[in-house]
C-alpha cells in the first residue's frame, strides 16, 4: 500500500543526522551532567553547547534558554509561574490557542481566580489588534498576554511584533507559543520583545520529548520542578542529554537549510492548493490557510463539500489509502469533541462537513500531492 505522510504539524519524522547524533550520544556520552568527573563534564558540555547554539540563532543570551520536555511543559511553566511568582492577576489570550494554553488558563482561573479575557477574532480567526489594545487599556491588575505566533490548525500568522509593542506600551508581559514558527521562520528575539516563548523539537525533525522555554532576563519566574539545581534551578531533574543533542542537531540543520527548504515546502503548498481547487472546485480553506502570504507555508486546512454522514468516515477512508493527515488538531484526534479552533471560524452547515489539515515537510513530493488529490476527488464524488 502506498504510504503518504502529510501530518508534519502534528510531528515530523526525525532526520537521519539527528538519529545518528543521538545514538552516538547514548553510546558514548552517558555520564550524568551533574557529576564532576570527566564523563559528567562531557555530557554537561554537550548541553551547554546546545544552549549556546540555540541562543545564538535567536540572538539572546544562553542563560535565557531553559530545556523542557517540549512546548506543553514550557507553556505551563510560564503561565503557572507568572501567576504564582509574578503576581499576574489577568491573562489575555484567544479561544483558538493550543490546549496547553487554554486548559492552563481554565485551571488558573479555578485555582487562583485569575481573570481570563479573550481577544476578539475576525471571521478567519485572526487576532484583532484593536480588541487587544482595548483590553490592555482596561487595567485589571498585572497582565500577561498569551497569543500563539502561528496557529497549529489554521496556520494564521500573528503580527507578533505589533503585539509585543502593545504589551510594552501598556506594561503587560507577553508570552507566545512559537511551537509552529521557531524552526520554520527566522525569529530575532532581540528585536521581537516577547518575554517568554515555547518551542518543541519534534516540529522540525528533532526528537519528541524535548524543547525549551525562552525566558527573558530578570522576569522573575521561579522553579516549577523542585529538586537539584539543573537548568539554573528552574527545572530540577537529570537532563535528557541525548534528546538535547538531537534538538541541537535538528535546530542547526533546519536553520542551515531554511531558505532552500522553506521555498520548496511553500511550492508544495501552492501546488496542493492549485490541484485540489481544480479537482474539487467547491472546496473551501479554513482560516487564512489558503493564503500563501498570510498563513504559514507548512500547512493547509480545507473543508470538503460532503454530507455529515460521509464526514464521519473521511479519515478512515484516507487511512485505508495510506494517507496520514489530521482532522483538526492531532491533540484531539482521539476525541469525540470537535475542534475548538474550527468552532470559532465555521458556522451553520459547514460545522457538519469534514475539515482536514494537511501539513508538509521537505520530505514530501508533488507526486504524493497528486495521489492525495486523486483520493479526495474520488471520495467527494
Amino acid at each position: 500500500m502506498k504510504r503518504v505522510y502529510f501530518d508534519s504539524a502534528a510531528t515530523t519524522c526525525v532526520s537521519e543526522s539527528v538519529v545518528n547524533a543521538m545514538t552516538a550520544c547514548l553510546m558514548n556520552d552517558y555520564g550524568n551532567p551533574s557529576s564532576t568527573h570527566g564523563f559528567g563534564r562531557s555530557s554537561k558540555a554537550l548541553i551547554e553547547q546546545a544552549r549556546k547554539n540555540i541562543a545564538k540563532q535567536l540572538n539572546v543570551s544562553p542563560a535565557e534558554i531553559i530545556f523542557t520536555s517540549g512546548g506543553t511543559e514550557a507553556d505551563n511553566f510560564v503561565l503557572n509561574s507568572a501567576v504564582r511568582d509574578l503576581g499576574v492577576k489577568r491573562i489575555i489570550t484567544s479561544k483558538i490557542e493550543h490546549h496547553a494554553i487554554g486548559h492552563s488558563c481554565e485551571a488558573l482561573h479555578e485555582c487562583f481566580d485569575t481573570i481570563i479575557d479573550y481577544v476578539s477574532l475576525d471571521e478567519n480567526g485572526c487576532v484583532q489588534l484593536e480588541s487587544l489594545k482595548a483590553l490592555l487599556a482596561d487595567n485589571k491588575g498585572k497582565t500577561l498576554v498569551s497569543l500563539m505566533h502561528v496557529n497549529n490548525e489554521l496556520g494564521n500568522i500573528l503580527d507578533i511584533e505589533a503585539v509585543a509593542d502593545l504589551c510594552q506600551q501598556y506594561g503587560a508581559l507577553f508570552h507566545s507559543d512559537t511551537v509552529q514558527s521557531i524552526g520554520h521562520y527566522n525569529v530575532d528575539l532581540s528585536k521581537v520583545k516577547v518575554d517568554f516563548c515555547a518551542v518543541s523539537a519534534h516540529k522540525f525533525h528533532g526528537p519528541k520529548g524535548v524543547g525549551f522555554a525562552f525566558m527573558r532576563k530578570n522576569t522573575g519566574l521561579n522553579s516549577l520542578i523542585f529538586g537539584g539545581g539543573q537548568e539554573r534551578g528552574y527545572r530540577a531533574g537529570t537532563e535528557s542529554v541525548h534528546n538535547i543533542v538531537g534538538l541541537d542537531v535538528a535546530y542547526k540543520e533546519v536553520y542551515d537549510n531554511l531558505e532552500k527548504d522553506s521555498t520548496y515546502v511553500k511550492e508544495l503548498k501552492a501546488y496542493f492548493i492549485q490541484e485540489i481547487t481544480k479537482a474539487i472546485p467547491t472546496v473551501k480553506f479554513n482560516g487564512m490557510s489558503g493564503d500563501l502570504e498570510r498563513s504559514t507555508y507548512t500547512l493547509v486546512n480545507l473543508l470538503l463539500p460532503v454530507s455529515a454522514q460521509k464526514a464521519l468516515i473521511v479519515l478512515f477512508q484516507l487511512d485505508l489509502k495510506g494517507i496520514a493527515c489530521s482532522k483538526g488538531s492531532a491533540c484531539q484526534s482521539g476525541s469525540s469533541k470537535g475542534s475548538h479552533v474550527l468552532s470559532e471560524v465555521l458556522f451553520g452547515d459547514d460545522m457538519q462537513k469534514p475539515s482536514l489539515r494537511f501539513s508538509f515537510s521537505k520530505y514530501n513530493t508533488k507526486e504524493e500531492i497528486d495521489y492525495v488529490v486523486d483520493v479526495l476527488k474520488e471520495f467527494v464524488s
